[in-house]
């Protein structure tokens, strides 16, 4: 039986198929628009064609099919998800106009962002539940009735509802729903207490909007996408990436869409996990992971620390502070737009840029030769002979350096260089945007960028990430030979993954333990439940992990906790706390011993662990010792055009040594070893890179 595992990009569709025996396979092909199976069936081809099979056998084949996308995350971007409503309480209409303040710039003048329901179609409701839940004032349903009437008159194509204290008491928000689908029916509706209970409306509200936006276009989306598997031949279980990190089935994800934003750079960081277990001593507990994904239009980073993936609950879509936020928890990625697919360009100062705009899949990059003209990372690579034009895609895709010459050479007039000066210009502005958000993520939580190993993946992270880890002082880089779809890896290493929280305000020093129990009962049943209805056959085992909010008494935000058991009793109160104030010392850099706590929220975390393909080297068809494919000039900046070995990555012996200036070509990545650098072939086949940081690339 067959694993199979895509993730598709703005860019690309990565696709993964790993066998019984724990064989990989992967393949790209560039991102469909319109209905997602098309770019994936072009990948599945070729891989079947590999694999000796048709793709209808292999679907047939298939017991598991994990499926990420950005999809979701370009609809809020890009402003194409649906017509969506907000009801809320009377007398907070603007709770998404006023956000939570802040700006990126204390000192830069910024206009306002737009909140993401419009103020036409936000609808006061009459009622007010207070916050120890009792009624204040009783639900106007004549209010109700008239906000959904002026609703569908607007042309509302979904209802986000978001009432004050609901989270304490959630009557209201219940009947409000029952009145929409009894008077709207059909029209998708989310609740914001069964979607995201948590204490501050703005995140609250946010969550519930985004989400129910997303309901018509990414329902319709994935039961497209359920429909064509199934006439290509799937019956298999097939699981969608969430932002969890981990994934759900097709009916959880269309009643939560919120969680598919992120979902597919959430598994990157699941990767490195598994990657650092098998090739790096001490494996993924016994050292700090920065995980850098470089695709075709943005560039994501994560932190591993201890072997724990980071989580976070301030994801950000179209900035921080200006853009929007999901208010959910997910895995703590950053992402910028610095894939290879970002456009070189100069401003209004004449000074070169790079990104965040992209010429995506269509046209793509000039060398593409569908019909793209401006220059792009991947152009600059093309030019300084990084890229073969027969070894792009696999050799599906033939490269055009003249055309990624004739893209580059008006940017080079008005920048007085030559084409070879501003192509590497354009790697170097995008190399150092790179830098800067890797020094933003790991200073942030106090950790030192020179201490930790990079895990690289991504088509494009090749070609730049020896001069990236040599700018920030990192000594050692592995990148996967399955590098170049290291989130659609990850989900093959995923498991099934759901929280559910519930609000219970208690405190360390007076322990309300019968409250506390009573919180943790009520999380741990629907994380049971949930866990329930996937069966015994799918996972291999089953666990549910506790966590709680806490934060020093008055204090604005809340870190969270993991608990050690499932009940919290006085006992456990001295470890908590401790627990707590490390954790605050790490992120914020101080704490305050003997200070007593406030719990907030609890969580119950369950997980379905499947069944993970085994990793193995395949030795068959590689060198005894290591052989050069062919020698060529690569542009190295201030050294110039230098002799250059080219080497096929899958005939390298394991346990070789490659020094740079090299370029070891595998079917979808190029790792580019730049001069005083050098390569390990590892045991399972993976690049383990050391760099010196001290010389100037």
């Amino acid at each position: 039986m067959y694993t199979i595992s895509v993730d598709t990009g703005g860019t690309f569709t990565d696709v993964v198929v790993a066998d019984a025996e724990g064989s990989i396979t992967l393949a790209k092909a560039l991102t469909t628009k319109d209905r997602a199976f098309r770019s994936i069936q072009q990948a599945l081809d070729e891989i079947s064609v590999r694999l000796g099979i048709t793709t209808t056998e292999l679907l047939a084949r298939t017991s598991r099919f994990n499926y990420g996308t950005t999809r979701s995350t370009n609809a809020v971007v890009e402003g194409t998800a649906a017509r969506t409503a907000l009801f809320t309480t009377a007398g907070f209409p603007d709770i998404l106009l006023l956000r939570e303040g802040g700006k990126p710039d204390p000192f830069q003048s910024l206009p306002y962002g737009r909140p993401y329901v419009p103020r036409h179609l936000t609808f006061e409701v009459d009622e007010r539940m207070d916050s120890d839940g009792s009624i204040y004032r009783v639900l106007d349903e004549d209010s109700v009735r008239q906000a959904i009437e002026q609703a569908l008159s607007q042309g509302a194509e979904a209802v986000a509802v978001c009432l004050l204290w609901s989270v304490a008491n959630p009557a209201h928000e219940l009947r409000v729903g029952e009145l929409l689908a009894e008077h709207a029916p059909g029209i998708p509706v989310t609740l914001s207490h069964q979607l995201n209970p948590m204490i501050r409306e703005y995140r609250r509200a946010s969550a519930s909007s985004l989400d129910a936006s997303l309901k018509p276009l990414m329902q319709e989306f994935f039961w497209h996408l359920e429909e064509d598997l199934q006439d290509a031949g799937f019956t298999g279980n097939l699981f969608i990436s969430t932002s969890y990190g981990g994934s759900w089935r097709v009916p959880e994800i269309i009643e939560k869409p919120i969680y598919s934003i992120g979902s597919g750079p959430s598994m990157a960081p699941v990767a490195a996990v598994h990657y650092a277990n098998t090739d790096l001593p001490g494996g993924a507990t016994g050292n700090d992971l920065l995980v850098a994904d470089t695709g075709g239009t943005t560039f994501d980073v994560g932190l591993v620390r201890g072997g724990e993936i980071q989580q976070t609950g301030e994801t950000w879509l179209g900035g921080r502070w200006v853009g929007y936020i999901t208010g959910t928890r997910a895995v703590d990625i950053k992402s910028i737009g610095a894939g290879g697919g970002s456009i070189a360009w100069i401003d209004s100062g004449g000074l070169l840029q790079v990104g965040p705009r992209s010429a995506g899949s269509s046209p793509g990059p000039a060398c593409y030769g569908l019909g793209g003209t401006q220059p792009t990372v991947t152009d600059a690579a093309l030019i300084l002979g990084y890229l073969s034009a027969d070894n792009f895609l696999g050799g599906r895709l033939r490269i055009n350096v003249e055309k990624a010459r004739a893209a580059y050479s008006q940017l080079a007039d008005s920048l007085d260089m030559s084409v070879e000066q501003a192509a590497n210009a354009a790697l170097t502005i995008a190399a150092d945007n790179i830098v800067t958000a890797i020094r933003e993520t790991t200073i942030a939580q106090g950790v030192d960028p020179r201490e930790v190993t990079i895990v690289a993946g991504g088509g494009a992270s090749g070609m730049n990430i020896g001069r990236i880890a040599a700018e920030l002082g990192t000594k050692r880089v592995l990148l996967p030979k399955t590098a170049g779809a290291m989130s659609a890896c990850g989900a093959l290493y995923s498991d099934v993954i759901s929280e559910y929280s519930t609000v219970s305000y208690n405190e360390t020093a007076r322990l309300d333990a019968e409250s506390a129990d009573a919180a943790l009962k009520t999380v741990r049943a629907r994380a049971g439940e949930f866990l329930g209805s996937l069966g015994t056959s799918l996972a291999k085992e089953q666990q549910i992990d506790f966590l709680v909010e806490a934060r020093y008494p008055q204090q604005a935000w809340e870190l969270t906790v993991a608990l050690t058991q499932e009940r919290l009793t006085k006992a456990d109160i001295p470890a908590l706390e401790q627990a707590f104030h490390d954790m605050h010392e790490r992120v914020f850099g101080v704490h305050e011993p003997g200070q007593s706590l406030e719990l907030i929220a609890w969580t119950a975390r369950a997980t379905a662990v499947l069944e993970k393909p085994q990793a193995v080297a395949d030795a068959d068809g590689r060198d005894s010792t290591v052989t050069v494919a062919r020698t060529a000039t690569a542009y190295f900046g201030e050294g110039g055009w230098v002799d250059t070995t080219f080497h096929r990555g899958e005939r390298l012996p394991l346990g070789a040594v490659v020094h740079g200036p090299a370029v070891i070509q595998e079917p979808t990545t190029t790792i580019v070893v730049y001069p005083g650098q050098l390569v390990h072939v590892t045991a399972n086949g993976n690049y383990l890179l050391e760099t010196k940081p001290e010389d100037t690339i």
